[in-house]
């Protein structure tokens, strides 16, 4: 019995929730760590996206994002004051003579800590929204380009998968595109390439008589779903929407605003500001509570049997 209760325990229980609440909770991180520049929800939106792409990946998320995103992070940092002179805090001047501003430096560090935030966001969304929910929310009001979008991204990691495999068989015969002269390494890498262009084509064929056989796009034709809209997913919704609104308001309302040009100004402290960035801090951890909120009531059913 404790074998098939620990091998029936959720891993994600944010990810078995409804797609609506899903695809409810990224539509409000992605808006609000583009939108808002404050210094404070940037740093909570980064470290929370790092939070959760950690706990969603484990050790994979820490290498890409020690490996790829801190140097990333640093490169923006530091390539903005470069280009960027704008500022009225002047430290010292680069050897073109333009001027090196507090303010350049400081927008490089939030543009990269933006940057950063997202493209850990879209791996979390990767990860939680799959095709199946994405359909299921977007199908009946745009089909096409809801079909068009889970293909596409169903496409990439399937490509990558198969030209990893077909880059190992290459190699097993010892046509390795990483050795050798640059003539015979670029004529391994046509191969592959041809291999991987037949293989989408025969793939694209294989789709289309998969749907028609189906009966994709006929008229009446009825559809299965597995995902029904309970209590638990109206409560995580409702709060959801509740932060969300609430920050929105706050941002519209001056309570969220900062200015990088042509000095640094805005909200610092104050009641009405920390308790938006408590909000926002709620909103971006939403996932990780729900787990661990599953996860306790988990052990307190497992007490009883």
């Amino acid at each position: 019995m404790d074998t098939i209760l620990s091998v029936t325990k959720m891993r994600d229980a944010f990810s078995f929730y409804h797609p609506l609440v899903n695809f409810s909770y990224f539509t409000f991180v992605f808006a609000f760590s583009m939108v808002f520049m404050h210094p404070a929800c940037l740093g909570i939106s980064l470290v929370c996206a790092f939070i959760y792409s950690i706990y969603l990946k484990g050790r994979p998320a820490v290498k890409f994002n020690f490996k790829f995103l801190l140097p990333t992070m640093l490169i923006t940092a530091v390539m903005n004051p470069a280009f960027n002179h704008e500022g009225a805090t002047i430290l010292t001047y680069l050897h073109t003579g333009n001027p090196l501003t507090l303010e350049s430096i400081v927008y490089g560090v939030a543009a990269s800590a933006m940057l950063s935030a997202m493209v850990c966001w879209f791996s979390c969304y990767n990860e939680i929204m799959t095709s199946d929910k994405f359909v299921y929310l977007f199908g009946r009001i745009i089909p096409s380009l809801s079909l068009i979008l889970s293909m596409s991204l169903r496409f990439v990691p399937k490509f990558k998968a198969h030209i990893r495999e077909v880059s190992q068989a290459q190699r097993c015969i010892g046509r390795d595109v990483s050795n050798g002269g640059v003539m015979e390494r670029a004529r391994h890498g046509i191969t592959i390439l041809s291999i991987m262009i037949t293989w989408a084509l025969e793939n694209a064929i294989e789709t289309a008589d998969s749907m028609k056989s189906r009966g994709y796009g006929l008229e009446g034709r009825t559809a299965f779903s597995i995902y029904r809209l309970d209590k638990r997913d109206k409560k995580a919704l409702a709060a959801i929407f509740v932060l969300g609104i609430f920050i929105l308001s706050g941002g519209i309302l001056g309570g969220l605003k900062w200015r990088y040009f042509p000095t640094m100004k805005g909200k610092t402290s104050g009641i009405f500001s920390v308790s938006l960035w408590l909000a926002y801090l709620g909103l971006c951890l939403v996932p990780v509570i729900v787990d661990r909120v599953e996860e306790h009531q988990w052990k307190a059913t497992q007490s009883k049997i």
